[in-house]
């Protein structure tokens, strides 16, 4: 994937902000390429726990210092920090680096539970600085589409969301199946995702109840202390009577690597966001009214980086606190109901 560049802003630009990375695997290379191609950052220091990694991410910025911890990346003269560490370490960095006055971008989940997240939010605020979580799917073309389009009231009232995301694989890293480390399984690694999007395209609407059920291995999920979930159904009943319902799981036996979609379902239209042939990459948006469809978007935009440029294109031009950044709670709310509304097995 060629890495996507920010959106456009009228400020110029004076001086590139000097960006720390932390975690450079797979996915912080990828950011990390994201923000080079827009053009708004310089990669000042690298630092992970893997020496490969940290050769790798050197490829693409060869002038960056290598370091060997966290703490020498804070002693750095950083006007930026981008996370992609495990789970239980982002909400405790984050807040280190905040209260170092440095910016952060953090790979979701930003925290474990509510009040991690809460913590972080508290610790930008009072320090005024830019805090963004990569929330990645807002990039994709197709739901930025659909979203407009509910926004602008072309779907009229939207009484029911339907969201799925399996994958016919699941981690293969250990500690995502650790529930110290990772706060939860399916529902914390890819039903956040589905939740983010379900409140922002409705504009983060007011959440009344929730019901949910947890799965390992077939059987309800008996003991979070030691197990995390491997499939996780979830209803969100907003105020008015809306519904939000959310499917996800590792290891589904789905007959192609992952099935992802997102369905806004109106009294005037509908719209769907679904992936192609299987791919975690490629997806088409459509409306639907009637019997028929309007193609909104097709594969093949390069969403991956969106998220990280324009946390970058922001940074280029105002270091201070975003308090859309505040809406990161709301979704921690529902991960945190959804994981107490589920019942013992």
């Amino acid at each position: 994937m060629t890495p996507l560049s920010a959106p456009a802003a009228a400020a110029p630009v004076l001086s590139l902000p000097r960006i720390g990375f932390l975690g450079v695997g797979w996915i912080g290379r990828h950011r990390m390429e994201a923000m080079i191609g827009a053009g708004t950052v310089e990669v000042a220091a690298i630092a992970d726990a893997l020496p490969g990694n940290s050769a790798e991410a050197a490829r693409l910025a060869p002038r960056a210092a290598r370091l060997d911890s966290f703490d020498a990346l804070l002693d750095q003269d950083l006007d930026g920090l981008v996370i992609a560490t495990p789970s239980a370490l982002h909400a405790q960095q984050s807040i280190r680096a905040l209260e170092r006055g440095i910016p952060v971008f953090c790979q979701k989940p930003l925290g474990r539970t509510l009040m991690e997240v809460q913590e972080v939010i508290g610790a930008a605020r009072r320090a005024d600085r830019l805090l963004g979580v990569d929330l990645s799917y807002r990039g994709t073309a197709g739901m930025r589409a659909i979203r407009d389009r509910v926004v602008a009231g072309e779907l009229g009232d939207v009484h029911a969301v339907d969201l799925v995301f399996h994958n016919a694989y699941g981690p293969d890293k250990p500690w995502f199946y650790d529930p110290l480390l990772s706060g939860g399984g399916c529902m914390m690694d890819l039903g956040v995702h589905l939740i983010d999007l379900a409140l922002w395209t409705l504009g983060f609407p007011e959440v009344e109840g929730i019901s949910a059920d947890l799965f390992s291995k077939g059987r309800r999920l008996s003991d979070r202390a030691a197990q995390v979930e491997d499939h996780g159904l979830a209803t969100i009943r907003l105020a008015g009577g809306r519904l939000i319902r959310i499917a996800c799981s590792w290891h589904l036996h789905a007959g192609q690597d992952a099935v992802i979609a997102a369905e806004f379902h109106g009294d005037r239209a509908g719209a769907a966001f679904r992936n192609v042939g299987g791919s975690f990459y490629d997806f088409t948006a459509d409306l639907f009214r009637g019997t028929t469809r309007e193609t909104l978007t097709t594969s093949g935009d390069a969403w991956g980086g969106y998220m990280a440029a324009a946390w970058a294109d922001r940074l280029a031009r105002s270091a201070g606190f975003d308090p859309d950044c505040e809406r990161l709670a709301c979704v921690a709310a529902v991960l945190d109901g959804i994981y107490a509304a589920a019942p013992d097995g």
